[in-house]
């Protein structure tokens, strides 16, 4: 279902894809860090460990604004919230930490999946939110370019 209301372009799908990535890379990231990233950590030398946990709380930091930022998204498609009140800058998506494939690629490969996985969970997010926003033309987006011209096919 497409929102029909001005102030918003995004069909329900997208969000809906994107809040079941959201969770199972949440799921993934807290089994990793609270069991095998545990023993992984441990192996490193103590400044690689420093880095490690900044780098977990990055990943926490980011799916946790993504995931918050879909939930508004939910609140909007059921009522709950105006896109209007959505779009009120206390509730857009916001900047993520800093990520650092170089950084990433001294810890264990799986936290580098990780790190790399929700930097682009968040790029994906971002890229909706100034949809949404109006930040970017809707011409410029890739899927409602593709639409039209499928539509025109028609």
């Amino acid at each position: 279902m497409t929102r029909t209301t001005p102030d918003s372009r995004l069909d329900r799908r997208f969000v809906d894809a994107l809040y079941t990535d959201a969770m199972l890379l949440a799921d993934e990231v807290r089994a990793y860090f609270d069991e095998a990233g545990r023993e992984e950590r441990e192996s490193l030398d103590p400044f690689a460990r420093v880095t490690f946990s900044c780098e977990s709380l990055k990943v926490t930091t980011r799916l946790m604004h993504v995931i918050a930022w879909l939930m508004t998204q939910r609140a909007v498609e059921a009522g709950e919230l105006t896109p209007r009140a959505a779009a009120d800058p206390s509730r857009r998506l916001g900047d993520a930490p800093a990520h650092d494939a170089d950084v990433a690629a001294t810890l264990p490969p799986r936290a580098g999946r990780l790190i790399a996985a929700s930097a682009a969970l968040h790029r994906r997010a971002a890229a909706m939110d100034r949809t949404l926003a109006g930040d970017v033309p809707t011409a410029a987006c890739g899927v409602h370019s593709l639409q039209r011209r499928l539509a025109a096919s028609f």
